[in-house]
């Protein structure tokens, strides 16, 4: 599990573009993401939703390939919305984009079902071949995120 490195990409001619729906509360991250993702010829942003509820909604609509999906907001947060999400009849790949980068919320998004864990920290190039990973079934994880794990299990402060 790891972030790509470089400009490689993955993507195949002719493919159908990776449908991807941004889940965050606030305004800006999503209007930045968006404006980030769209600049990707292989990725279509097929909606935006401000809550887990309205994730649940949009997905239903939409039918996006990924979801990136913020851990913390108001209602349904992310880790339940990830948990619905992953178990409804058409699920799709969800990976948190989060700022926070705690042992707690990275156990219980993967726990949930997440695809990947990245912190909004990520270089868009690397935002965007993440989602490319997920989309062909690899897992990804921030570098931070990774270090996180791997001490955790190494030391058996967790053994989950």
């Amino acid at each position: 599990m790891s972030l790509p490195s470089g400009n490689v990409s993955i993507m195949t001619q002719n493919a159908a573009p990776i449908r991807v729906l941004v889940v965050d509360d606030d305004a800006m991250v999503l209007t930045g993401i968006r404006g980030i993702l769209q600049a990707a010829e292989d990725i279509e942003v097929v909606g935006s939703a401000s809550s887990g509820e309205e994730a649940l909604e949009k997905v239903a609509l939409h039918f996006p390939d990924v979801v990136l999906m913020d851990i913390r907001m108001p209602g349904i947060g992310g880790i339940e919305a990830i948990e619905r999400l992953v178990n409804s009849v058409r699920p799709p790949k969800v990976v948190s984009l989060t700022s926070f980068d705690t042992d707690d919320y990275l156990f219980r998004a993967l726990e949930a079902g997440a695809a990947g864990y990245l912190l909004k920290d990520v270089a868009p190039v690397a935002l965007a071949e993440s989602i490319r990973k997920v989309h062909i079934g690899e897992p990804i994880l921030s570098p931070r995120s990774m270090q996180q794990l791997i001490s955790k299990v190494t030391t058996g402060q967790d053994r989950r």
